[in-house]
């Protein structure tokens, strides 16, 4: 089953925000545990005694009250630096595997095995071994699945994850053709990747039920009825490999940092604060990949769900006169705009901001004029800024345009503290 010169393992956190939170408070094992998105409103991961209840991705909180209180329901506000800091040291551990490694999300990497294999007794070995030393170094539980191509990873981490007789790792690289076609037999076909819920009714209605009659349809009628994509899909399950690992993430064109207020917000002062603030998270994000922009585009909006409010949702792009990675600069450009759509007498909802027009710093053209002492001071201070924020905590040094309360933020009534990433918050063993 598959080529011999492609083995990809996908490994894939179970249930990873909940997980998270479990390392560092075991007693919420067995717990029914859902996590909320921002300002606690919607379940964006549950555990599985929550899903066994029924409970759908995105239920808003509001609505699980209830059901909360008669089956002992936990709810934790989303603590993304943790769940950040740990997808980190997962991606590291699985770097001592293979150096051929995508990460492909917060909580789901592709390796490329076959240039590795030889070093372990079997695929299976490996898997267990990668399983093993995921769980022993950071406590959370992974599922490894293996096959010819992404797509059979991805379908085998599915039937891993799924089915107990795996015991959480699957090659079906390593199964005999008999027991792989019973596998995508019982497989919905909109269970593969790729596959969402609309193209699935389409596969169905052309009699395609399964992941087996996905694999068995023939790849020039996938092309006509459903294009290329699906075509690759096709060739995916039947082993040949038409997906490359993508282990350099293309630089962002565009940066967008936002967040709805944990209350209405009215004054200019407060709006300012949250404006700098998504500035200066942001302007790291653009440092972090080397790039610089040359347009601030500032956007604020009130509640849209609360007809009986007016309404007022604006927004303005800045230009600079030179690209830049300054935090301090774009700070006074997006206030400045700001102060031009703010209008008083409105109960603001979110605020935000985008960074355009970026380009790779190594190639910016300097100008006839430009002062080069002052880019060479603002550089060294963007630097110094990002090692202490880094080492000591985000805030630890900032802008003074961005306050120091907070007061307009997000609900988080139930976060967990940052225990890998902030000195006072680290936990104590009694």
């Amino acid at each position: 089953m598959g080529s011999e010169l492609a083995h990809f393992a996908l490994v894939d956190v179970n249930n990873f925000y909940v997980s998270c939170e479990r390392v560092f408070q075991p007693r919420l094992e067995r717990v029914p545990l859902v996590v909320l998105s921002n300002n606690d409103g919607c379940a964006v991961a549950r555990s599985s005694e929550v899903k066994a209840l029924g409970v759908r991705m995105a239920a808003p909180w509001f609505e699980l009250k209830d059901l909360a209180a008669k089956h002992g329901i936990k709810a934790l506000s989303s603590n993304y630096t943790l769940y950040g800091d740990m997808s980190e040291r997962v991606v590291s551990i699985l770097r001592d595997f293979s150096p051929d490694i995508e990460v492909y999300s917060i909580d789901e990497s592709f390796l490329r095995i076959d240039t590795v294999l030889h070093l372990y007794p079997s695929s299976l070995a490996l898997g267990e071994l990668i399983r093993g030393r995921i769980r022993q170094w950071t406590g959370l539980p992974v599922c490894v699945g293996m096959g010819g191509s992404k797509t059979l990873a991805k379908l085998a981490n599915h039937l891993a994850k799924k089915h107990a007789v795996f015991n959480g790792v699957c090659d079906l690289n390593a199964l005999s053709d008999e027991v792989v076609r019973h596998w995508m037999r019982a497989t919905d076909v909109g269970e593969i990747w790729g596959v969402g819920r609309k193209l699935s009714l389409r596969l169905k209605a052309m009699g395609m039920q399964t992941v087996w009659d996905l694999r068995c349809a023939s790849l020039k009628t996938l092309r006509a009825q459903f294009g290329v994509v699906m075509e690759r899909i096709g060739s995916e399950l039947n082993g040949v490999s038409c997906l490359e690992l993508e282990e350099i993430v293309p630089d962002k064109q565009q940066i967008i940092a936002s967040r709805s207020f944990g209350r209405a917000v009215t004054s200019f002062e407060e709006l300012a604060e949250s404006v700098a603030t998504h500035i200066a998270r942001a302007c790291e994000k653009l440092r972090a990949q080397h790039s610089v922009a040359a347009i601030a585009q500032v956007f604020v909006q009130t509640n849209r769900f609360k007809l009986n409010e007016p309404q007022y949702n604006p927004s303005i792009a800045i230009g600079l006169a030179e690209p830049c990675d300054d935090t301090l600069v774009f700070t006074d450009a997006a206030i400045a705009g700001l102060r031009r759509i703010f209008k008083a007498g409105y109960r603001y909802k979110k605020a935000g901001v985008m960074l355009g027009a970026i380009s790779a710093k190594a190639k910016q053209q300097q100008g006839l004029f430009d002062d080069t002492a002052m880019q060479q001071r603002s550089a060294a201070l963007m630097r110094v800024m990002d090692a202490l924020n880094t080492r000591f905590g985000k805030r630890a040094v900032h802008s003074a345009a961005m306050g120091n309360t907070m007061g307009w933020g997000m609900r988080s009534e139930n976060r967990s503290p940052n225990y890998t990433t902030q000195w006072d918050e680290l936990p104590f063993v009694k």
